[in-house]
């Protein structure tokens, strides 16, 4: 299917998405005041990844629930 691959690609770009947001903030952290809005840059990312994973973690269950169903 089309969806799944296209979510799949999505979801290895959001894991360098959010690896990158989470080595800044650790870069970050090292300052005196750090900046609020660097900590939370890696939430969206990591928000994004919980959602595609659970439907890569869920698409194999519902397939076969579909099949079943028919």
């Amino acid at each position: 299917m089309i969806s799944d691959l296209w979510i799949r690609s999505a979801h290895r770009w959001l894991s360098m998405m959010f690896t990158a947001a989470f080595l800044l903030n650790l870069a970050t952290m090292g300052e005196e005041e750090p900046n609020l809005w660097i900590g939370l840059l890696a939430l969206l990312p990591l928000l994004l990844l919980l959602v595609t994973g659970l439907y890569l973690f869920f698409a194999p269950y519902l397939a076969s629930w579909r099949r079943r169903a028919e």
